[in-house]
């Protein structure tokens, strides 16, 4: 019996590194379960370094696009919203539905902005590893449950 794809929509402030790097990962690495988008309280643009450490395990976000949170709220068949960082929690809106919400949040790698690649990259590509780690893991949990 084959189950249903569960939409999970990660939300972070600008919608430029975190969420996008969520988004790649899971409709990669879940996509059999998951159908991942992404979006920002305030939304900028994808941060190139979030796209060259994604390109760096095979994942290509470079087509990604930063999109506000406001495109999602008339959805009605989202079945999780997880925020990734403490601001997109504070000021998320509510989401209509039957829809759970859930923080799970990683380091802002946004104070690396200015910094050289050898004090970004490393950074990024661990925040990366930590999202791929306990997000994907947490929604595998969460799909064997069956919501």
């Amino acid at each position: 019996m084959q189950r249903l794809k569960r939409k999970v929509l990660v939300i972070c402030t600008a919608n430029s590194c975190r969420s996008q790097m969520a988004e790649g990962l899971i409709n990669h690495e879940l996509g059999d379960e998951w159908l991942a988008y992404s979006a920002g309280t305030n939304p900028s643009s994808v941060n190139p370094r979030a796209v060259q450490v994604m390109a760096e395990i095979g994942i290509d976000i470079s087509g990604h696009h930063s999109k506000s949170v406001d495109v999602f709220l008339d959805r009605d068949d989202l079945d999780l919203v997880v925020t990734v960082c403490d601001h997109a929690r504070e000021v998320c809106p509510a989401f209509p539905g039957n829809v759970s919400q859930e923080h799970i949040g990683f380091d802002d790698p946004a104070y690396l902005n200015d910094q050289p690649d050898e004090v970004a990259l490393p950074v990024l590509r661990r925040i990366r590893d930590q999202i791929r780690l306990i997000l994907l893991d947490y929604l595998k949990a969460r799909f064997e449950r069956n919501l």
